[in-house]
């Protein structure tokens, strides 16, 4: 009698996959909440197998937070402070170096009287005592920069001078290295690709990558290219435009041997978007289609922890606190 019935629940699709059979790659929510207030535009890293919140945005009207939480699951986190000793904490730049966190610039006040761009460089151990390594680094004050570890340093990429209040005169295409987050190095004053902000940088393939952004105010203005350099001076345009709409306020990663693109927002009209696209060279990109997604945002927090991408929190009218992660297939991407 058990055979029949075995047989007709695989018909049914109740069995279970077949022995050898890899499912597809989905999304799963691990949270629909965190347990701290929901944000988006945080400073994000991976640091002692923990995912990592600084900071963050809740209002253009409000000062930012300064709360540093972690989490080794993205259900259960934990707060390190309430107050860290920074406070540009809207828009940082924030990387793990020399076993440290560390912020690099950012903005504070959002539109309020006295608001203001940062090149101060802090580090922490722990997320809870911070030291400022400068208060002045050599690069302008700036937010929405693009950061990376690449050749045993730290870089810093483009960005905006100005948030609210700047010209596309604000925008930067600048880039600076250093080994100690104290004395910094200008590599380029002046790299051959636009000057933007809210853009990605990863380091891969043994070079850096530049690609999307562009400007939020006075006028919104997208990119989709990607560009590739062995030591940040010397460029290539890899490709003018990707298949993925121009954007910027997204989120990039590299997960299993390619660059990832994760959301993000555009203008003309209005857009928050969800889709996800990968690449092994940065010239040809797939988008990965999935059942499950997460809602359509900019500014999330985006890590590459566990063999996993998570998403964290976001701007998708309103501000989300939920969590999401995908975890690919050991045998990702099957053969055509």
């Amino acid at each position: 009698m058990t055979r029949p019935l075995t047989v007709l629940l695989f018909l049914l699709g109740i069995a279970g996959p077949l022995r050898g059979h890899t499912a597809e790659p989905d999304w799963v929510k691990a949270t629909d909440q965190v347990a701290f207030p929901a944000r988006d535009s945080a400073g994000e890293v991976v640091f002692r197998d923990r995912m990592w919140i600084l900071g963050g945005w809740f209002s253009s009207y409000a000062e930012p937070p300064r709360d540093v939480w972690s989490s080794a699951d993205g259900v259960q986190w934990q707060r390190a402070t309430d107050s860290a000793a920074w406070k540009h904490a809207d828009l940082p730049t924030s990387l793990v170096f020399d076993d440290r966190m560390w912020m690099l610039g950012g903005w504070h006040n959002g539109r309020l009287p006295g608001a203001t761009g940062s090149n101060e460089v802090w580090f922490s151990r722990d997320g809870a005592t911070w030291e400022q390594a400068t208060g002045n680094a050599g690069w302008t004050p700036r937010l929405g920069a693009a950061g990376v570890v690449f050749d045993g340093k730290m870089w810093l990429l483009g960005g905006s001078e100005q948030y609210f209040f700047g010209t596309e005169k604000s925008l930067r295409n600048d880039v600076w290295c250093s080994r100690d987050g104290k004395e910094w190095t200008q590599v380029t004053a002046a790299a051959p690709w636009p000057a933007r902000a809210y853009h990605a940088a990863v380091a891969f393939d043994h070079k850096i990558w530049v690609f999307g952004g562009g400007n939020y105010l006075p006028k919104y203005k997208g990119f989709n290219d990607v560009w590739s350099s062995p030591d940040g001076v010397n460029w290539t345009q890899v490709t003018p435009a990707a298949p993925w709409p121009p954007r910027i306020w997204f989120s990039a990663d590299v997960y299993r041997q390619r660059i990832w693109v994760l959301g993000g927002w555009s203008n003309e009209p209005s857009k928050n978007w969800n889709d996800v696209w990968h690449t092994a060279d940065g010239k040809i990109w797939e988008q990965l289609q999935t059942k499950t997604i997460w809602s359509a945002r900019h500014e999330q927090s985006a890590y590459m922890f566990q063999d996993k991408l998570w998403i964290v929190n976001g701007n998708a009218w309103p501000l989300v606190g939920d969590v999401w992660s995908l975890q690919l297939p050991p045998d990702w991407p099957k053969k055509k």
